[in-house]
Parts: structure tokens; sequence; C-alpha cells
């Protein structure tokens, strides 16, 4: 009769390198990229050839803005076989190293492949979007669309596109669809109230607003632009409180709240900062 080791992983559990990963991937998700660099480098050290070591570690590095390193294992887990996943966050290194040439032929190859892998295509438009070829960008999302025409990703995207091409009832069709289809999404219901003030109905823009901020109370630009709204809707009071509350400890939000405050017709206007600042923190 063979014999045991007590310490021999029992026959069907996660080796010793696949707890490494699942640690490595949930100090992604926990925001602690030093200590995912540290386990997915020793998992790849052991193994070279370990796909999901490269593309943690690639994370974790990019994550402490240090690209330029991220790159040698991708491009090594790249050569191992046509991984669109890979290629793509490949793409998103070298484009932050300003090796954009290289980078849109890597992600012109990764939306070629099939079946199609969604995540490309949004990279790929925002990294002609980032050079201003919005037509191009439009044109690699709707091709993306024409075949994963259920993806959230691809829709929101576009019609982020859409807006800036000021082509608002296609962006209003899109995000509308995105929303029944995700309604947790916060970031796409305050596209929608975007779109929706942009075309003066400002009611409805609050109250999706309103909706956006019961998932993400800390949103502050959406707080910030739910005051814009009340304050077009003529409740002044109510919409500068919604300013004060967006910029309260933010003082990024500065520039945002005075300006909302000069550009609609119940705001107001200062000719000095300082004034403006002393109304914004009363």
């Amino acid at each position: 009769m063979s014999k045991h080791s007590p310490f021999s992983p029992k026959p069907g559990s996660p080796s010793a390198s696949d707890q490494a990963l699942q640690r490595a991937a949930l100090a992604l998700q926990m925001q602690r990229p030093g200590e995912a660099e540290r386990l997915a480098a020793g998992v790849l050290k052991a193994s070279r050839g370990n796909v999901a070591a490269a593309v943690l570690l690639a994370r974790a590095l990019m994550l402490q803005n240090r690209a330029d390193e991220a790159i040698p294992p991708l491009e090594r887990a790249a050569r191992r076989g046509n991984n669109p996943s890979v290629e793509t966050l490949l793409a998103t290194a070298l484009a932050a190293v300003g090796r954009r040439d290289e980078a849109q032929d890597l992600l012109r190859q990764a939306t070629a492949r099939r079946p199609p892998f969604p995540p490309a295509f949004v990279e790929y438009a925002n990294q002609l979007a980032a050079v201003a070829k919005f037509d191009e960008a439009i044109a690699v999302l709707e091709d993306g669309l024409a075949m994963s025409p259920d993806i959230v990703d691809l829709q929101f995207r576009l019609a982020s596109l859409y807006i800036g091409r000021n082509n608002r009832t296609e962006a209003r069709t899109i995000l509308l669809r995105a929303a029944a289809a995700a309604p947790a999404r916060h970031d796409i219901l305050a596209e929608l109230a975007r779109v929706m003030a942009l075309d003066g109905e400002y009611a409805a823009a609050a109250e999706t607003y309103r909706r956006v901020l019961a998932l993400r109370p800390d949103h502050a630009l959406s707080r910030a632009n739910l005051g814009v709204c009340l304050m077009e809707m003529g409740d002044r009071d109510a919409g500068q409180a919604s300013l004060r509350e967006a910029m309260r400890g933010r003082p990024e939000m500065f520039g945002r709240a005075i300006l909302s405050l000069a550009a609609t017709a119940h705001g107001r206007f200062f000719f000095r900062p300082s004034a403006a600042a002393k109304f914004l923190q009363a």
C-alpha cells in the first residue's frame, strides 16, 4: 500500500502556485499591488511559462505606475499563444510608456481574433480617442457591438463617444438599453443623466442623478451636477446646498463648483475667488 505524506496536497486541491496566484488576485482587489507583485513574481520565477502569473504581475506593476517593467513578462506571455487578454494588457502598457503605434498594431490584432474579446475593442477605442481619432474609435466599438451586442461596457463607451460627437439621440438609446441591463452601474446612469441635462430635461436628469447617488453617495461629480439641475429648475437653495456638499472635503471640486454657479440661469457670479470660496463653504 502506498503511503502519502500528511503534507502532500489532497487530490483536487489547489497547488501552492495556484494558491499564491489566488492571494495575488485578492491583493489586487484590495488595492495592495506590492503584495500582489511579490506573490506573482514568486510563481513566475518558479514557472516562467505561467501566463496567469505574468498577467497578475503586470497588473500589479501597472498599478504602481511601472508600466515599463510590466512589458517584458507580458511580451513573453504573448509569444506563448494567441491570447487577446494578454495582448490587450500589453497594448495598455505599451501606450502608457508612449509606444502608441505598437500598442495599436497589437490591438488591431486582438480585435481581429474570434471569438471576439470585448475589452480589446474598448481599449482600442480608448487609445484612438486619446489621439482625437474619434470617428475611428466609434467605428471600432460599432464593430465590437455588431459581434457582441449585449456587452454593456461596449455600449457605455460608444455612448460616451457619441455624446462627444453631439449625437445625443443615439447615445440616449444606447444608455437606456445599458441601464436596463445593468441597473446597478452608477457610471451608466450618470452618463444618461448628462444626456438628459444637455437636452434641457433637468427634472429627469435630477431624478437620475439621485439614482446615481443612491448607489454611490460619494460620487461628487454627480452631486455637483444634481445641484446644477436643481438650480436650472429654479430651486436655487437646494442646488447650492448640493454644490456645497459636493465640494466638502474635496478642494479639487472648487473650480467645478464656481463654474456651475456662474453658468446656470439661476446661479451666482463672483468677481473674486475668495468670495466664491466663502459662499461655498458657508
